[in-house]
């Protein structure tokens, strides 16, 4: 049994007549009795009785009917559905994402979704590191990481950030003063592990300045880091892009020279063929672009 006989008993009980279900189906009579008949004789049992008023269904027939219709249905809704779904137009798509995406991603996925909303869309918020080890093993579609990246990895840059120092408010600290008193302030620091980016950065930063930090204690999130500072605890060296979720009470002072920039973009492994990845590395390449 195949879905080119439950189509044939469909055709024929609606058209109740054979030259009219054959048109109906584009194939010739003598082709859609053999299908009826190959149909009955799995069965083993008449599905139609024929005569001067054309084919109408038996008793059997009246009773698959309606199910035969449905499995048609839901085949015909299965072709569609796998058609978009090869061209990467639906399905799920895994994205990973970190502090310096924290704004550009949500946008560009629901830009996206906009155009594909049949694409289910996973972002979870992971280190640039992590991401490079989930997008080589398949895990992760797309990564909004850290760059550069190394191969096999593609990298296309979306936006740079850079190293600003967050500071309680009430200590008054001006941003041309930074630098001269920067080893004597109380230093606060993101744990490597949570922020293997963002801590090389830090730690670049202080060999290229020849800076002695005064490191106080560490944090395994951005949000307890910016809460210590708020507390007037010490200071942080944060992205930029992590302004929009600072709180009261932290002045972001900005830090000029050496390794105080990096790009940030999109990776993804270009040797997995995914239409979907690709339809999205597309729309945020000519979202940059626009």
């Amino acid at each position: 049994m195949d879905i080119r006989q439950l189509r044939a008993l469909v055709a024929l009980a609606e058209q109740g007549n054979y030259r009219q279900a054959a048109n109906r189906l584009c194939i010739t009579q003598p082709a859609l009795s053999k299908q009826i008949q190959a149909l009955e004789t799995q069965l083993g049992a008449r599905l139609f009785e024929r005569g001067r008023q054309g084919a109408q269904l038996t008793a059997s027939g009246q009773r698959l009917y309606p199910e035969a219709r449905a499995l048609v249905e839901q085949h015909v809704q299965f072709q569609q559905r796998a058609r978009r779904v090869v061209q990467g137009e639906a399905g799920r798509l895994a994205l990973g994402f970190g502090l310096s995406s924290f704004d550009l991603a949500p946008r560009l996925v629901a830009a996206f979704r906009r155009r594909f909303p049949e694409v289910a869309v996973g972002l979870e918020d992971l280190p640039s590191e992590r991401q490079y080890q989930m997008l080589l093993q398949g895990e992760l579609q797309v990564g909004f990481v850290r760059l550069p990246v190394n191969g096999p990895l593609r990298g296309v840059a979306l936006l740079s950030d850079r190293l600003v120092l967050a500071a309680p408010a009430a200590l008054g600290l001006r941003a041309n003063a930074v630098m001269a008193q920067f080893n004597q302030l109380p230093l606060l620091q993101l744990t490597p592990k949570r922020g293997r980016g963002l801590s090389d950065q830090s730690l670049r930063f202080i060999a290229a300045h020849r800076l002695a930090p005064n490191v106080v204690q560490q944090a395994g999130d951005i949000q307890t880091l910016l809460a210590l500072v708020a507390a007037g605890i010490g200071v942080a060296l944060l992205p930029q892009s992590v302004t929009h979720i600072v709180p009261a009470g932290i002045d972001m002072l900005p830090l000029s020279g050496e390794e105080t920039e990096w790009q940030v973009g999109i990776a993804w492994d270009p040797q997995r063929p995914d239409a979907l990845r690709d339809n999205f590395v597309q729309a945020a390449l000519a979202a940059r672009q626009g």
